[in-house]
């Protein structure tokens, strides 16, 4: 005969409690091991923080080194062959559905755990507890839950428990996360926002926003997103448990651009490159709109050559595959306007990718892009010019 636990609970209440438990586990996800150990985003109260770690032990079994190392390599080496769950790499359906399984496999690398795993806990208790009985805490929590709430839901409540972060992280933020969404910034991945709402896993839906701005944390750059982590983070600071380092830089206009472009305008835009790109994009997609209404008048065929390549326009370069590259360099000549902001577009974004050059040099660079941009007669991207050197 099935026991029965401690508490006797509608159905309904075995929900609640199981949809509570997990959001626990959500916010020592995201908060601790995320924004915390991997990114360094917030400090929390050392009792918060041996919190998180001793529930993430009963809950999850997963050690906070071996987490912060993985998830700093899939940073420093996204969407390629050596990111350890990259569904550009791996395949969509292998990720969404066998996800932890890669995450225990990079666990295993020596060369990971050394090279991207430094600074997070190294004492007495993360060393005999949580490392070396890290498999214990799950079958307390079994324990525990058979016990308060007996024989079936108490099973299904640890299930629940221990299925959401491997299916829900490991697979749907790390798979559907670099698949499929909506994009605000061109970082240089596959990085995309599934929801604009952060619930199931505590604001990491916003993944894109995440790849932009790392250290952010803050994960919701939009009016109409929410991240539930950070009102949970907020409730922390309020009260004195945890302290905020760093959020998304917010973009700062001077009331008229500059004559000439100057350090500070450097600095302002190299801080809010994706908030530029970003701008960029919009000046590109006024150029396409220009440029299809003159080509369907005089030459439908080009027009529609010209749609096909519209995906690819705003994209990264060396995300597109060979054959899009070919497609572009095909269609582009035939639109001089398009052409000339397509190859400035990669020109701008260099400016923040060389990191060799002084910043004297950077200054140079960029002033005479802008002049380059103000006397080519495109006028998007004249008033682009004008707006970033206006950045402050």
């Amino acid at each position: 005969m099935l026991f029965s636990g401690l508490f006797d609970l509608p159905w309904w209440g075995y929900v609640l409690v199981a949809l509570a438990l997990t959001q626990v586990t959500i916010a020592a996800v995201t908060i601790y091991l995320h924004r915390c150990q991997a990114h360094r985003a917030l400090d929390l109260h050392p009792a918060v923080s041996h919190f998180f770690r001793l529930w993430l032990w009963l809950t999850t079994g997963m050690v906070t080194k071996e987490w912060a190392a993985v998830h700093r390599k899939h940073h420093a080496k996204c969407d390629t062959p050596e990111d350890p769950h990259s569904p550009q790499v791996y395949g969509i359906n292998r990720v969404l559905w066998l996800g932890v399984f890669l995450y225990v496999k990079e666990c295993h690398n020596g060369d990971t755990l050394e090279r991207y795993g430094r600074g997070t806990p190294d004492d007495w208790v993360e060393r005999n507890v949580y490392t070396g009985l890290a498999i214990y805490g799950v079958f307390i929590t079994l324990a525990l839950d058979l016990l308060l709430f007996g024989a079936v839901p108490g099973a299904l409540i640890w299930l629940a428990q221990v299925a959401w972060i491997p299916f829900w992280a490991a697979g749907v933020i790390n798979g559907i996360g670099h698949y499929w969404g909506y994009r605000h910034w061109a970082t240089p991945d596959a990085s995309t926002n599934i929801v604009p709402l952060g619930i199931l896993i505590g604001g990491e839906e916003l993944h894109n926003n995440h790849h932009a701005y790392p250290t952010s944390a803050k994960l919701s750059l939009k009016w109409y997103e929410l991240d539930v982590g950070w009102l949970y983070i907020r409730i922390l600071q309020g009260l004195g448990l945890a302290t905020v380092k760093h959020v998304a830089p917010r973009p700062h206009f001077r009331a008229a651009p500059k004559p000439v472009v100057d350090p500070d305008t450097l600095e302002a835009v190299i801080r809010c490159r994706y908030d530029v790109l970003a701008r960029y994009a919009r000046s590109l997609k006024r150029t396409y709109v220009e440029e299809l209404r003159k080509l369907r008048r005089h030459s439908p065929q080009e027009a529609r050559a010209l749609r096909i390549i519209k995906p690819w326009l705003h994209r990264d370069h060396a995300m597109l595959r060979e054959a899009e590259r070919a497609r572009l360099a095909q269609v582009l000549p035939k639109s001089g306007a398009l052409q000339t902001m397509y190859s400035m577009r990669h020109e701008l974004a260099a400016v923040w990718g060389r990191s060799r050059a002084s910043r004297e040099q950077l200054v140079r660079q960029l002033q005479d892009w802008c002049a380059r941009a103000e006397a080519s007669g495109i006028r998007p991207l004249v008033e682009f010019s004008q707006r970033l050197r206006s950045y402050a």
